[in-house]
């Protein structure tokens, strides 16, 4: 059941709560008519059980249950810490 579930890599942007973080994640798209490339962020809250994501931090996301209103993300790994 886990294979269908949607994983996604963006930059932490907050980590001021507690055992949340808040995560970027930013996309290109090719607008249709003008050829030029959008560049478009969505923000997401994930639950980080630990408090071990820092702002700066690359991390990736996976899809999870509802755990509050905003928060149906959890941190899966920290890709790279920042310096």
């Amino acid at each position: 059941m886990e294979a269908n579930k949607k994983k996604m890599t963006g930059l932490v942007v907050s980590d001021k709560m507690d055992k949340t973080i808040v995560v970027a994640i930013s996309g290109r798209t090719l607008h249709p008519i003008y050829k030029k490339y959008v560049v478009s962020t969505k923000k997401v809250k994930a639950h980080d059980e630990k408090n071990e994501a820092h702002v700066g931090d690359t991390v990736r996301v996976v899809e999870c249950r509802h755990l509050s209103k905003d928060k149906c993300w959890r941190l899966e790994e920290i890709v790279e810490k920042a310096r």
